[in-house]
């Protein structure tokens, strides 16, 4: 590695794996050449023409030694990439090869480790999610079961009922749960193999797209959405159907949690540094220090809204694994429980 670290300190030669070896193999082919220039030119053997032959083909086949050599440390790091990648899918052990290179190998190198690390990161996820759905189904099994085995022991026919209501309502969040989690599954997935693009968005786009998802949903709670922006159009790396994704999930957020009658504020700004879209409810809120835990999968901070309606605890942490996939930050802040809420969503207004 060595050798190409040096040469990778090379202005030109930087950010171009081929111009490496073809700049070892220019000097390797010039090097005999530059032996029989200075020997010609300052020793006294220009009528012996064996002698320069002899000295010619000796240091040709050193330059060509050396070169191959050279050449064979070149491929260092792809041997490095590929070693560290065939131990991982043997050991499980992940590599640090670096990532600061910018040619086409040091690019290899780069999406090996980041490959690796997500490959990693989602394994763990997936594992604690079979956790999580092995617990929770444990639990709702119980719950239906411990039911059913008071019905044969009731005689009165209004108790019998109730505990056949508590069991229809127990499978029923059980089937809720399952096709969360599924979706979760496919949600996840589906992000990963999206790629930041920048693109041009329509805000009114976006307001049509919010009142199709919603607008039943604002008239149920009398609830009034006030829209703030200082540009129609935004400049983006997020897919237009992910952002449109992470708005409903942000606004459902607060629709649960806003009492009737309230107001709901969506806010586009965009300014030389970043794009920023904020949801302002004046809802239950919650206190400062728990911002975090909302976007926890299945987050214990899950409650239901102001008028009952029912979560599940995957919204914001979906919104958050969008957001962070292109780049961009969500964050949460309130002052206090019913003080309301903000989310902020900010992406940078440069590729990165």
């Amino acid at each position: 590695m060595l050798l190409y670290k040096r040469l990778s300190s090379i202005g030109f030669l930087s950010k171009n794996y081929a111009y490496k070896f073809l700049f070892v193999a220019f000097l390797g082919i010039h090097v005999p050449l530059i032996g029989l220039i200075f020997l010609v030119l300052f020793s006294d053997v220009q009528e012996e023409p064996a002698l320069i032959l002899l000295f010619t083909l000796v240091l040709t086949l050193l330059a060509t030694a050396v070169t191959l050599m050279l050449l064979k440390k070149l491929t260092q790091p792809v041997q490095v990439a590929s070693q560290q990648l065939e131990r991982y899918r043997l050991q499980n052990v992940v590599p640090d090869l670096p990532r600061s290179f910018k040619d086409e190998v040091g690019i290899l190198m780069s999406n090996v480790q980041s490959t690796i690390e997500e490959n990693q990161a989602l394994g763990a996820e997936k594992l604690d999610l079979i956790y999580l759905l092995s617990h929770d189904l444990k639990n709702f099994a119980t719950n239906s079961q411990a039911l059913a085995k008071l019905i044969p022991e009731e005689s009165s026919r209004s108790q019998i009922d109730e505990y056949a209501r508590l069991i229809i309502e127990s499978t029923g969040q059980q089937f809720r749960f399952i096709e969360n989690f599924i979706r979760l599954i496919k949600d996840e997935e589906d992000i990963a193999k999206r790629l930041p693009v920048f693109r041009t968005i329509s805000i009114r786009e976006v307001i049509s797209e919010i009142n199709k998802e919603k607008g039943n949903d604002f008239s149920q709670k009398a609830l009034a959405l006030v829209v703030e922006n200082n540009k129609p159009q935004l400049q983006l790396p997020i897919e237009f159907d992910l952002l449109i994704r992470v708005l409903v999930n942000l606004l459902d957020n607060a629709i649960k949690f806003s009492e009737r009658g309230s107001c709901i504020r969506l806010n586009f700004h965009e300014d030389e540094q970043a794009v920023t879209i904020s949801v302002i409810d004046e809802g239950l809120g919650f206190e400062p220090g728990q911002a975090d835990s909302l976007f926890r999968k299945f987050s214990p901070m899950a409650r239901k809204g102001t008028e009952n309606e029912p979560t599940m605890g995957i919204g914001l942490y979906l919104c958050r694994k969008i957001v962070e996939k292109y780049d961009g930050k969500l964050l949460a802040e309130s002052k206090g429980p019913h003080k309301g809420a903000k989310f902020t969503v900010i992406f940078g207004t440069t590729v990165v």
